[in-house]
């Protein structure tokens, strides 16, 4: 009896006519994603003016995503044509004060002067420029064209390469010819007279050779006495490789991708400093470094103690300099991201000083710091040259400091139990312009502190995300604004306490329009170790209530989904709401190592995924059969990427706790994922193997009990394929009889296509049905 009742629900599900309950919603059409929604604006930017606000929207009546501007004044919404692009200068901070400034639109240099908004071609040419820099004379810019610096002077219209960088091949190599041109030279006045020596002028640089490394930046002081480059070593790290099997001619394809943690090479990242005036070249010893050779605390479980015998490698950021362009703040990280300094650089007396030394035994990061060593982190000089202002984790969670540089007293700017995800220093540098999660960590509100008084200015501090976009005069906002069932929308306000927005775009269809999208509650529940843990609550109404409950498991790790706005699993929003509506309670975690809740959630998985990550589901299952009425065997889980990875633990590791699990585009082997996220959390394979043993599914395969779906994109460049063909080939080996392997052959991380998003939450609803009704 009971196998035929099984039976009955699948067929019945696949054409959604059959439930015991039923649900409005149409898997195809919420599985459309924003075909279904609505296309939502993206890249907010100001006009350099103020008058306009530009940004990208995929429009009703537009079949591809357009640039479009709105009109403050009027809120006229216009799509910019292909022809009228050049005439769009957007806002940069660079240009706060300017009256006149330059601007790049393609390969050409544009000078515009702000007054009159008359703006004039100067160079026009097939060269890419790069890194425009604006310096303290308004008629001169700076940019990097064919790798080096070169000088535009407006008003003498002349252009000056600055660096002569070269590589190795292009540095003599015969000694002999060396010595007899500068023989020569010694000897024969006749060289002195030349035409190149008389007029310096025309002269090219001396060449600063470089060798066979890679350029990384170079960036010019305001005053423009001297520049600073950065240059670190080309490595050749081992790529993997993905299949793909479809292709128009009929032939399998080997496509490049990502190499495996562990097998990335440090590189090692030199900063130089160039007097133009002098033609001189001097390298900065970074080797004084606090804690370069301070050996990580993991590595004596394999027993090393004793300091490491030589200094850690490093990434050097480009420089930022002060005002008055004779000193530069230099943020630095190690490649192994346990550590973070910050240095000035004086120019007056060429000195290199360490003013700020962050430590994290695991790994640095949090908002406004970065878990990426790539990125220097919010970083910046205050007003008057003495001051800077970065973001720290030191207090626990992610808040703003001010620091002297001369005296090296610290001045704390945030504290309390939140964090800091964004701040801007304000034109007269009184006030930062910060969006933080103060109200609650489902929250991103808007305010104003003045530092000087300690005063907070609430602006927007309603429910939801305000991701805000300051005009260049500072009396405007545009704000991209979204709760948890309205999707993000395009809203016009002053910036001013307590504002009023008012909504310009208006991007969701009709179809999306006509559904009752259920409001998820926010709830907490304690952890096995008294830690408190956010989750979405989806419930169903009384009537419909079938006692049977579906945890699902958010990616990425450090993201965080028990919000107050728009999620980015818009569509799992969507299934969720289809799910309620056929009875079943969902709960959607933000676990350890989720984003918003400071640094101990963020970094309690270090060395060790798949424990408290996973403990945290399993004590929210207990959360909803103690307050909820879920039955204990009534119970599945799923999620994506991070969140397939904690299903695959979740019924490998604790195999009679979930009924089903249905893990897409899932981790099965860290040894096998990409390095800069890995090695954070789990260091590398080869210096910490217990880490990755224990992190891994591949390793508990034998504990598999209960029904499993895995579903994977064949080309997926990201987590790649081979890691479930092999946890696939452990469970074959093992004989366990209760899991599928679902490939999508066209398919990578994120899927594209309709089709394959409504077959995988297709199979994934009939896995629920089968597994969680009642059968009797």
């Amino acid at each position: 009896m009971k196998v035929f009742f099984k039976l009955f629900i699948v067929l019945t599900t696949l054409n959604f006519s059959g439930f015991s309950q039923e649900s409005d919603l149409e898997l195809s059409k919420i599985m459309a994603g924003n075909d279904f929604i609505g296309h939502q604006p993206q890249n907010i930017y100001w006009s350099a003016y103020g008058d306009k606000v530009y940004f990208d929207w995929q429009s009703d009546s537009l079949k591809e995503e357009k640039l479009h501007q709105i009109d403050v004044n009027t809120k006229e919404i216009s799509n910019v044509a292909d022809a009228d692009k050049e005439k769009v200068v957007f806002y940069s901070p660079k240009l706060i004060g300017k009256n006149n400034f330059f601007y790049t639109y393609k390969e050409n240099l544009n000078f515009c002067q702000t007054k009159d908004r008359k703006s004039d071609l100067k160079i026009q040419s097939s060269a890419q420029k790069k890194s425009l820099q604006h310096v303290n004379d308004e008629q001169v810019v700076y940019f990097i064209q064919n790798e080096n610096l070169f000088k535009f002077n407006n008003e003498l219209a002349q252009l000056k390469q600055v660096t002569n960088f070269k590589t190795e091949e292009d540095k003599p190599s015969d000694k002999s010819e060396n010595f007899l041109t500068s023989q020569e030279k010694q000897f024969f006045k006749h060289f002195e007279s030349t035409p190149e020596q008389k007029d310096k002028s025309s002269q090219l640089p001396s060449p600063i050779y470089i060798g066979d490394r890679k350029l990384n930046s170079i960036a010019i002081s305001p005053n423009e006495s001297f520049l600073m480059f950065i240059t670190s070593e080309k490595v050749k790290n081992k790529n993997t490789e993905i299949m793909e099997y479809i292709n128009s001619d009929g032939y399998s394809k080997l496509k490049k991708a990502r190499p495996k943690v562990g097998t990335v090479s440090d590189s090692k990242f030199e900063l130089s400093v160039y007097i133009p005036e002098n033609d001189s070249v001097s390298k900065l010893d970074f080797s004084m470094l606090s804690g370069l050779r301070k050996r990580p605390v993991y590595q004596s479980e394999y027993g090393l103690t004793s300091d490491l015998e030589r200094d850690k490698a490093i990434i050097i950021h480009t420089p930022k300099f002060n005002n008055k362009g004779d000193k530069a703040l230099i943020s630095v990280k190690s490649f192994d991201n346990k550590d973070r300094w910050l240095l000035i650089y004086n120019q007056n007396d060429g000195k290199l000083t360490e003013i700020e030394h962050q430590h994290d035994e695991a790994w640095i990061g949090g908002p406004g710091i970065s878990n990426w060593n790539y990125y220097e982190g919010n970083i910046g000089w205050m007003n008057d040259d003495q001051h800077i202002y970065f973001q720290s984790e030191e207090s626990g969670y992610s808040h703003l400091y001010l620091k002297n540089i001369n005296t090296l007293e610290k001045k704390v700017l945030t504290k309390g139990a939140f964090e800091i995800h964004k701040a801007q220093l304000s034109k007269d540098g009184n006030s930062f312009y910060i969006t933080a999660n103060k109200t609650h960590p489902g929250n991103r509100s808007f305010y104003k502190l003045k530092w000087k008084e300690n005063k907070w200015i609430d602006i927007l501090t309603k429910d939801g995300y305000y991701d805000v976009s300051i005009s260049p005069d500072e009396s405007m906002l545009a704000v991209k604004y979204s709760y948890i069932n309205k999707p993000w929308e395009l809203y016009l306000g002053k910036n001013i306490e307590n504002t009023k927005l008012e909504q310009v775009t208006f991007s969701t269809t009709e179809k999306f329009e006509r559904n009752q999208w259920h409001t998820p509650e926010i709830i907490s529940f304690r952890a096995s170790d008294g830690t408190k843990v956010n989750a979405r609550l989806y419930k169903p109404k009384a009537e419909v209530k079938n006692n049977a409950a579906i945890i699902f498991v958010h990616g990425a790790g450090y993201l965080q989904n028990a919000h107050n706005w728009w999620s980015t699993y818009f569509r799992e929003f969507m299934f969720h709401n289809l799910l309620i509506d056929l009875g079943y309670t969902i709960l959607d975690i933000d676990y350890r190592g989720s984003k918003g809740y400071g640094r101990d959630h963020r970094t309690a998985i270090y060395r060790h995924m798949g424990d408290k990550d996973l403990t945290d589901q399993i004590d929210g299952k207990r959360w909803l059969v103690k307050n909820q009425g879920i039955k204990n065997d009534k119970v599945g889980i799923y999620g994506g990427s991070y969140g397939g990875f904690i299903t695959l633990m979740a019924m490998l590791k604790t195999p009679n706790e979930f009924q089903c699990g249905g893990a897409l585009r899932s981790v099965a082997d860290w040894a096998h994922y990409n390095h800069g996220y890995t090695s954070n959390i789990l260091n590398t394979p080869e210096e910490d193997s217990i880490a990755y043993q224990r992190s891994s599914p591949i390793y508990f395969a034998e504990g598999l009990e209960n029904r499993l779906i895995m579903f994977h994109g064949m080309v997926d460049d990201n987590v790649q394929y081979q890691d479930v063909v092999r946890l696939s080939q452990r469970f074959i080996e093992l004989g366990k009889p209760s899991w599928d392997l679902i490939s999508y052959p066209i398919e990578s991380h994120g899927f594209k296509t309709t089709n394959s998003w409504t077959d995988e939450y297709r199979r994934l609803l009939d896995m629920f049905n089968f597994n969680l009704l009642e059968d009797e």
